[in-house]
């Protein structure tokens, strides 16, 4: 089951928990509510798991793509690990599916929090266009992800869909 929580306020190592004191754990329902769609799979059959072709043809999901967040495998890592973790939005809903590692979305709430969803193998999330959002690594070794999606994603800060979602500019 996924976990996510609002996160401190500490510019503390990113790759560090962040759970704010009290603790305030956010709920899958608290998710869903702004827009935000979690699956739980087995990543060790993604090539030929029956629901996650379910879930690709039922979203039009056409396109997957890996990527390996590892300091061996990454060319430009450290550069492509600041990238990843700057704000950012999409026009398209990004989809992320963990094959293996474990790491952190941090999604802004409606009233501008940050709310930090942890990541592990199995874990699938859909992120709404218009979200702001960043990802970093946890504290462990690294990462493989595929990336899904209906086309290409592109980062724009102005776009009718943080409207629709009820994000302010």
């Amino acid at each position: 089951m996924v976990q996510a929580w609002y996160m401190d306020k500490s510019a503390d190592d990113p790759r560090r928990p962040h759970r704010g004191e009290p603790a305030r754990p956010v709920g899958l329902e608290q998710l869903r509510g702004l827009g935000v769609l979690y699956w739980k799979l087995d990543a060790d059959k993604y090539e030929n798991d029956p629901e996650l072709e379910k879930i690709r043809k039922e979203r039009n999901y056409s396109w997957m793509d890996i990527i390996t967040i590892c300091k061996d495998k990454l060319p430009n890592y450290e550069e492509k690990v600041k990238m990843f973790y700057e704000e950012h939005l999409h026009l398209d809903d990004e989809i992320r599916y963990i094959l293996d590692g474990s790491g952190y979305f941090d999604v802004r709430d409606q009233e501008d929090r940050w709310i930090r969803i942890f990541m592990e193998k199995g874990d699938m999330i859909t992120l709404p266009a218009g979200m702001y959002h960043r990802f970093t690594l946890d504290e462990k070794v690294g990462l493989q992800s595929s990336l899904l999606g209906p086309g290409l994603c592109t980062d724009v800060d102005t776009q009718p869909c943080r409207m629709r979602r009820g994000y302010y500019l």
